[in-house]
């Protein structure tokens, strides 16, 4: 029996990546022939290589929400796009493509509806990212992980399924992720992270915040890419990194209690995991407000605290982190009473239809 292609686009942030390859390890191999398309030089294109998936470089420009030149020449990158996406899916002639958002997908869904190729859209957010919002157009089914998504696209079209939550997470080892870590005392670990592409605000203070959080806490510190600071490597119980892969699963085993930017993946993998969590979720300085929302919509439900960055002062970071210590086992169980939807099985389930 020949193989039917899948095509799955997505990327500009780890978020936009991992739920595809979340899905992708689902797929029965024997059945589909796997293929991503991304950027040239997106984090897209590390993480995809890895794992010997067929990968397809295209133009991309970027969606901005603000007046720039820049705005100008991206209008013929994205055409351009379009172009590399179309001879690319001409040539695989997928069944389907399934898009995760990001500014890439967006030549990829229109090349896509102009082949007649059915297109499946995942928001994670809890509004639409600038990228949906255009491709809604083109898609023939939209799933949303929050339920307050689905307000903001065709009824026709919308499904709430939750966020495709990698299953490796689930598998573990607390005693591996502690050797791995080098961390040998009783202190909690605290895993602290700003996102795939760092937080330099969030770094600035946990340095700043070193000496009070040692004593109490072992820490894992996921800075982002070049943002490893040296002189602290010697530091007993403090383990810098730049990004976790392959060890993610037993790193989050061994931690206790996490600090985190508001994407929407990552914080439906902690509540999944049922790590108490602090969100300081990006500023409307920096995003369109989308993990602010995020963020509230996981206080309200009981699921997390939240800490503006407008607000971070080393004071109110250590009052935080001692606050998040108090409540941890109220998260903990409101987490263990929240609804639970398998998204991967359900998303599988929804593209073995179009085969």
């Amino acid at each position: 029996m020949s193989k039917q292609v899948i095509v799955f686009t997505g990327g500009g942030t780890a978020g936009h990546v991992t739920p595809n390859i979340a899905i992708m390890k689902e797929l029965d191999s024997e059945k589909w022939d796997i293929h991503y398309v991304g950027s040239h030089n997106g984090i897209e294109k590390e993480l995809i290589t890895k794992l010997n998936v067929p990968y397809h470089a295209i133009s991309s420009g970027k969606l901005r929400r603000y007046v720039d030149m820049e705005n100008v020449k991206d209008v013929f990158r994205v055409a351009k796009g379009v172009g590399d996406a179309r001879r690319v899916l001409k040539k695989l002639k997928p069944s389907l493509v399934f898009s995760k958002g990001g500014f890439v997908t967006v030549p990829v869904v229109m090349a896509a509806k102009s082949l007649n190729i059915p297109v499946f859209i995942h928001e994670s957010d809890l509004t639409p990212g600038l990228a949906n919002k255009i491709a809604q157009k083109f898609a023939t089914k939209i799933f949303t992980s929050f339920d307050e998504a689905a307000n903001y696209f065709p009824k026709e079209k919308v499904q709430v399924v939750g966020s495709p939550i990698r299953k490796e997470l689930f598998s573990g080892s607390a005693a591996n992720g502690e050797s791995w870590l080098r961390f040998y005392d009783k202190r909690p670990i605290l895993t602290i992270m700003g996102g795939s592409l760092g937080a330099r605000r969030i770094n600035e203070i946990v340095r700043e915040s070193l000496p009070e959080l040692q004593k109490k806490f072992q820490i894992v510190h996921l800075c982002g890419k070049g943002n490893v600071d040296t002189s602290l490597e010697k530091e007993s119980g403090y383990r810098q990194l730049e990004y976790v892969n392959e060890q993610l699963p037993d790193v989050l085993a061994a931690t206790d209690y996490v600090i985190t930017r508001g994407g929407s993946n990552a914080i439906f993998e902690f509540l999944a995991l049922h790590k108490p969590m602090m969100i300081i979720p990006l500023s409307k300085a920096q995003s369109r407000g989308d993990q602010i929302l995020n963020a509230q919509s996981f206080k309200k439900k009981g699921y997390c605290m939240v800490v503006e960055e407008e607000q971070l002062t080393k004071e109110v970071f250590l009052r935080e982190v001692n606050e998040l210590q108090q409540q941890a086992s109220t998260m903990k169980r409101t987490m263990r009473e929240a609804t639970k939807t398998d998204a991967i099985s359900i998303l599988v389930n929804e593209i073995e239809k179009m085969s």
